[in-house]
């Protein structure tokens, strides 16, 4: 069977583009495929700046074909009193396309109905191609489309040819006014072309060999990192690979040739994350680094194409990379003249967030919510931490950052170490922004942790009492983002602090701001937005919902013992006689939620012995006496899968309650004594779970 091929070349897309577009256009061409009944071999997409291609083996020349059974009207419309077809069964064969003699009728659940057989399939793949490929372009998503030319066709670059072709012959079709054929163009400078396509197994060859371009982004990675290495091993170093950045750079070539460049060593002198920086964003290189780690003053880059004269290349490289570094050598030395004292008064004309006061402002709260975050945690950081949260923002104002913004944070660190600050100060500020996304680490340091977390609540603590809640996709100050962060810091290093007591505490540092929202009122809205967070988090690590709201149910204000009860819970919920004890405890717990806060009746779980009548509700109550001791100890231990396994001690005496004990009785006293009762078992076991969550 022929191979099919479809390239769509265009204008340089961004990078970021490509890896996306080449996954969505493989998952495109199978499902419409597949709906097609076309079947074929495997399916293998790339991406280059300037095209996306699809390469299709061993494709059918022809849909598959089908005889299907299809249905009509029910039999007693189809037929007369006669058994003669009616108007509407005579309708039904005429829109079939068969003769009247080739229906019959169909048992169904629904009862009898008129049928045919009817052949499916068989057109032609090159009849169906043409279609399929314009929706499959046209479901393809971009950040932003636009219109290139006059019709309504959008896409994220202007299209300037299409090869589509199925073995030898050419699928035609017209798109954004560009028709398909079987001429590609190569490399724009070392095979421009274009190059006649033969037949479709012929594409790579000639893509390769004379449009000089490497279609598989694999293939290029591995290019740029051999002779990369192998450059950097022969001046003693190695290169400083930066994950993001080497996929980036794949992505903006199509004949990548690394080139080892130099720069001078007196800039050596400069911090190594300036360095690396000056290198990585803006001229899209990677450092060199000796083998005891630090920088050589070597860099390596990747161009798209092999030079004429590669020295020549190299030195405008080196110029470009030399004004960079001149710069950030004259910030450097510029802010090393200046000191702590100067930067925090230069916070003072720098907002934060409209009636939230300045960045000034930010810093003093910031050492006022570090003081309390040390107390509760660790007190013997206390000075350092208040330390380093009123010179944490004070980076923002130095010269280094203002050049390179995503420095900062990073150039307070290494401020506050050359400036004498020490080093648990230095490390937190270095740390305060982590983690920055749902990949990125949590700071190392406890300092650096507790600042981080600092930091975060004083921007949500004010967003939350102007009442700028994140709606829909909306997020402007990245505060889910924030929130999280709170979450998995506390779950990473252990914390255990009252989160509700923590957030007040950062909304009650701001002073006499003018809110929108009353305190309780924000602070509600604030608790409930980290429950979202929660929620979210621990759902996309593969916790059951059910069972992670189920431990919602239970409170998070201390979002480390959640993290535990959540892992036991779902634990025990994969266990025998989950199923059983949910239902049980569920009984319990709705009884109490009807009878009592709904009933109006007040339940404190203080019942009366000398009332309780039958044997069965003695035993719950002494199992509850007994379970309670042990239950609290195992609380102070934090041991939640001990505590599950209490569950199971506790069912049969609860299952025999309810099956021998009217609850509700006629008497008023023995009604409430045994409501307090399970009462008392409810309320133990709610410290666990909400159990009315579940469900089984």
């Amino acid at each position: 069977m022929p191979q099919f091929v479809f390239e769509i070349g265009t204008e340089e897309m961004p990078a970021r583009f490509v890896p996306a577009l080449s996954s969505e256009l493989a998952a495109s061409l199978f499902s419409r495929l597949a709906e097609a009944k076309v079947d074929c071999g495997e399916i293998h997409t790339y991406g280059t700046p300037r095209r996306l291609v699809a390469m299709v083996a061993d494709m059918a020349e022809s849909q598959r074909s089908e005889v299907e059974e299809v249905t009509g009207p029910p039999a007693r419309i189809a037929f007369d009193a006669e058994g003669k077809l009616t108007k509407a069964g005579l309708g039904f064969a005429g829109s079939q396309g068969v003769p009247p003699e080739s229906l019959y009728t169909v048992e169904t659940p629904k009862g009898a109905y008129l049928a045919t057989k009817k052949a499916t399939g068989g057109a032609r793949s090159i009849d169906i191609l043409p279609a399929l490929c314009q929706a499959a372009v046209s479901a393809l998503n971009f950040p932003k489309k636009m219109h290139w030319g006059s019709g309504d066709f959008t896409f994220g670059r202007p299209i300037r040819w299409i090869v589509a072709m199925l073995g030898s012959e050419i699928i035609r079709f017209s798109l954004a006014g560009v028709e398909s054929s079987n001429l590609t163009w190569g490399h724009r400078v070392m095979g421009a072309g274009p190059f006649a396509i033969a037949r479709a197994e012929d594409y790579q060859l000639v893509i390769r060999e004379q449009g000089k371009v490497v279609l598989d982004p694999t293939r290029r990675l591995d290019i740029i990192r051999k002779l990369g290495n192998a450059s950097a091993e022969a001046e003693g170093g190695s290169v400083v690979w930066k994950q993001s950045l080497l996929e980036e750079v794949v992505n903006l070539v199509e004949h990548p040739i690394p080139v080892l460049a130099s720069f001078d060593k007196a800039y050596l002198e400069l911090p190594r994350e300036v360095l690396l920086t000056s290198m990585e964003s803006h001229q899209k290189s990677f450092g060199v680094q000796g083998k005891d780690g630090k920088l050589l003053p070597f860099f390596l880059t990747v161009i798209n194409l092999e030079p004429k004269d590669e020295d020549l290349v190299r030195k405008g490289w080196e110029r470009v990379l030399k004004a960079r570094l001149e710069d950030a050598r004259f910030f450097w030395k510029g802010d090393l003249s200046r000191d702590f004292d100067y930067w925090c008064r230069k916070l003072d004309s720098v907002t934060f967030l409209g009636p939230l006061g300045s960045m000034g402002d930010k810093s003093r709260r910031l050492e006022r919510l570090c003081g309390y975050l040390a107390q509760q945690i660790s007190p013997e950081l206390l000075l350092d931490l208040s330390a380093a949260g009123l010179l944490a923002k004070c980076d923002l104002v130095t010269d280094m950052v203002g050049e390179f913004d995503t420095l900062q944070g990073i150039m307070g660190g290494i401020y506050a170490r050359k400036k004498g600050k020490g080093e648990t100060v230095a490390q937190a500020i270095a740390e305060q922004y982590l983690p920055t996304g749902p990949d990125s680490p949590t700071p190392q340091s406890l300092a650096g942790a507790l600042l981080a977390m600092a930091d975060k609540a004083d921007t949500l603590a004010g967003t939350f009492g102007l009442d700028m809640v994140p709606t829909g996709a909306a997020d402007p100050y990245a505060l889910r983002r924030q929130a999280l962060g709170i979450c998995r810091i506390v779950i990473d290093h252990g914390l255990r602090l009252s989160l509700t007591d923590f957030l007040r505490t950062a909304h009650g540092v701001y002073g006499d701001v003018q809110w929108k929202l009353a305190p309780d009122e924000s602070l509600r809205k604030l608790l409930d937005f980290f429950a979202q967070r929660i929620k979210a988090y621990f759902t996309a690590k593969g916790h059951e919902t059910l069972v992670v709201e189920a431990c919602l149910g239970a409170g998070i204000d201390d979002i480390w013992a959640f993290s535990r009860r959540l892992e036991a819970l779902s634990e025990f919920s994969r266990g025998e006689g989950f199923e059983q004890a949910v239902l049980t405890f569920k009984r319990a717990a709705n009884i109490i939620r009807k009878q009592g806060s709904e009933a109006g009746v007040a339940l404190d779980g203080a019942y009366e012995k000398r009332l309780l009548e039958s044997e069965h509700e003695r035993e719950l109550a002494q199992a509850i006496e007994a379970v309670s001791p042990r239950f609290d100890a195992l609380w102070a231990q934090d041991d939640y899968a001990s505590l599950m396994s209490l569950l199971a001690e506790l069912r049969p005496y609860v299952d025999r309650f309810f099956d021998n004990v009217m609850v509700m009785a006629e008497d008023p006293a023995l009604r409430l004594n045994r409501l307090n009762l399970l009462q008392r078992l409810v309320s133990m076991l709610g410290r666990l779970a909400d159990f009315n969550a579940l469900q089984v």
